[in-house]
């Protein structure tokens, strides 16, 4: 195990998690009202079913599924102890995680794409975009190259979190890794890191109804009106 892996492993998730809670708290008790999710829904509605839903589906199944990893690991793998349910978690899986990627990318492109969406987007917006975009890049690359993660995950990973959040850090459960799983794992420690400075603090104020609501119809009236494209 060398330098670096202590500081991305040891270091980085403590000093993520500080930041995490700290500046959460003291986001939500000084600007309670930057909780949102600040839609983009009114200026630009063509795109974002196809940017939004899929990234928001596929994206929190996958966090279910890796959640449940960490929770329930011993249930996990007795559910993967039939051949057929295995395959059905993994490519369940696969499909969700795909679907995430494509939503995230269509998020980008549609962000960059209008002038209206560019206007309104903030630099920490593209970090928490790259950021994004780093995380389901490096999950389906381990999914498909590393197969039986959900196996592995809670035999081998599941112990490098707990023993993170009882304060007694095992970081050679990630030391002998891959390089794509150790820089998914980096990824969401500089996640959390950058959570409380973005919009990404909607999340902690649900239920998000925008996920089912109907799309929404806007009509100016008067002279200030955004441009056109």
């Amino acid at each position: 195990m060398t330098a670096l892996d202590t500081i991305l492993f040891v270091v980085l998730p403590y000093v993520a998690l500080v930041v995490f809670l700290g500046g959460t708290i003291v986001r939500y008790r000084s600007r309670p009202f930057t909780y949102s999710s600040l839609s983009s829904q009114f200026l630009e509605n063509k795109g974002h079913f196809w940017s939004q839903v899929p990234f928001h589906y596929g994206l929190l199944v996958v966090l279910a599924g890796h959640l449940f990893a960490f929770l329930l690991p011993k249930q996990l793998l007795a559910w993967n102890g039939v051949p057929w349910r295995l395959y059905l978690l993994e490519i369940t899986g696969l499909a969700f995680a795909l679907l995430a990627f494509v939503g995230i990318v269509n998020v980008m492109i549609r962000r960059w794409k209008s002038g209206r969406l560019r206007v309104v987007t903030t630099p920490m917006d593209w970090v928490v975009y790259a950021l994004l975009l780093l995380q389901i890049g490096t999950g389906l690359h381990i999914a498909t190259s590393n197969t039986w993660g959900s196996s592995w995950f809670a035999s081998t990973l599941t112990p490098y979190l707990r023993s993170i959040a009882t304060f007694s850090p095992e970081p050679q459960w990630v030391a002998a890794m891959p390089f794509t799983v150790k820089l998914h794992i980096a990824g969401l420690w500089a996640l959390l890191l950058v959570f409380p400075f973005t919009r990404l603090v909607h999340v902690l104020v649900v239920p998000n109804p925008y996920l089912w609501r109907r799309p929404q119809v806007v009509r100016w009236h008067g002279a200030n009106r955004l441009p056109k494209e």
